[in-house]
């Protein structure tokens, strides 16, 4: 969320944002609202002031015996003049918190402009891409002839969107999400969680996932909402805190499934394994101060790369544009990696910088160093960073397809043979 005391005193610097990020000036509604309801409160203020004033004059006129007919006659007008107040206060509130609850981040002074994802920055590639003897397959291809990738059964049980893995597919991946925690954990200084898969509404209202995506989302019928990523989870676990600045930065990553409705992508990768509504992904979360916020966006970067280079696979890193921005991001690197049989990048991970913005909506505070003993010291707001490390199901497609072999058979990764108990090709199993 952003600070409405900056809307206030710089209400162009939210307007250049939003047409940076191809969105309608509002800080003029914003600001009448908020003149409303501030208007609003300070009359309610003073007629209660003058309701407790005369609630004093009337006893004293009682005490006194006097005639109390204009104080009653007063005092009823309060009343109404009041409930007046006090609704308006509440409707103004409301409509000026709605327009807040779907205001994007400002995008950072260095996201370079653009309209949308076509004006993005190609950073660097890195990796050589697999040379092939043969049209590469591509990955629901390999899993249905190996018979270790079942999506008509899957539909079956639940409908589009959604696969069975059998065998060593299976098993790949668990291993790639074992293989990444223990980099994170052993290597990077990630503090494994395990988080509840289901939360509340105002722990998503916290990570700014509601409103926004409420129609990507599900929810339970007791109203619990299903994860969408554990970025909700893991960000919120210092909702509502004040923390101390020498326990910062926190670093937390977890795997776990995640679910989506894919409400917007109608038509877009319904085949196989890239868009689904059930998937598993390792998370990277880091909760920090203003100061450390760059620094530990690069340093986040440059885990999640470590993943795609451990596994040996082809990958670029994209600099979002404004235009392309998610609604909580400051700014934002994708790391897309090579798919030959669509003969493109596809995005893997993007981790993101969010500054104050989730933080004021959790309520998440910290004293600086040298005040932890001072209940009095100024609490500043965390910044808040978040990062796949990685899509699980996405680096399982990757590896189908840049280690497929002619006959179909996908040679194993190095750096994950371990974690196959020796395996090092998958081929086709009885």
């Amino acid at each position: 969320m952003l600070d409405l005391k900056m809307i206030r005193t710089q209400p162009e610097i939210l307007d250049q944002a939003l047409v940076k990020r191809g969105k309608e000036p509002v800080s003029k509604e914003i600001l009448d609202l908020d003149a409303h309801h501030r208007a609003s409160l300070t009359e309610l203020q003073n007629c209660q002031t003058r309701r407790n004033a005369l609630a004093k004059e009337f006893g004293e006129a009682k005490r006194k015996g006097e005639d109390t007919t204009a104080l009653s006659a007063e005092s009823d007008q309060l009343k109404t003049a009041i409930a007046q107040r006090e609704t308006e206060v509440e409707t103004y509130g409301k409509e000026l918190q709605n327009i807040l609850d779907i205001l994007p981040n400002l995008p950072a002074n260095d996201v370079p402009h653009g309209k949308d994802e076509s004006e993005n920055k190609i950073l660097r590639t890195e990796g050589t891409l697999p040379q092939f003897s043969f049209t590469p397959k591509s990955h629901f291809e390999l899993g249905e002839m190996l018979g270790l990738m079942d999506f008509e059964r899957a539909t079956k049980l639940s409908g589009a969107r959604f696969v069975v893995l059998y065998g060593n597919l299976a098993r790949l991946e668990r291993a790639l999400s074992a293989f990444m925690i223990d980099i994170h954990t052993r290597e990077l200084g990630y503090k494994e969680v395990y988080p509840p898969l289901m939360v509340l509404e105002k722990t998503a209202y916290g990570t700014s996932h509601l409103p926004k995506t409420r129609e990507d989302m599900f929810q339970t019928t007791q109203g619990l909402w299903l994860i969408p990523t554990s970025e909700v989870a893991l960000t919120s676990l210092v909702a509502d805190e004040i923390l101390n600045e020498e326990n910062l930065p926190l670093r937390f990553t977890a795997y776990t499934p995640c679910f989506r409705a894919e409400a917007g992508a109608a038509g877009k990768d319904t085949r196989g394994m890239i868009r689904q509504h059930q998937f598993g992904k390792v998370e990277l979360v880091s909760i920090t101060t203003p100061e450390q916020s760059v620094a530990e966006h690069e340093r986040m970067t440059k885990a999640a790369e470590t993943i795609l280079q451990r596994l040996e696979l082809p990958y670029q890193v994209v600099e979002l544009c404004t235009g392309d921005l998610g609604f909580a991001a400051e700014k934002t690197y994708d790391f897309n990696v090579w798919l030959p049989s669509q003969n493109t990048y596809r995005e893997i991970s993007s981790c993101s910088r969010c500054s104050d913005f989730q933080a004021r909506r959790m309520n998440s505070r910290y004293r600086p160093q040298g005040n932890s003993n001072d209940s009095k010291s100024p609490l500043q707001f965390v910044h808040t960073l978040n990062g796949s490390g990685l899509a699980v199901g996405r680096t399982l497609v990757a590896i189908m397809e840049n280690y497929q072999e002619a006959n179909g058979s996908i040679r194993i990764p190095k750096a994950l043979q371990t974690y196959m108990a020796g395996v090092e090709i998958i081929g086709k199993e009885d």
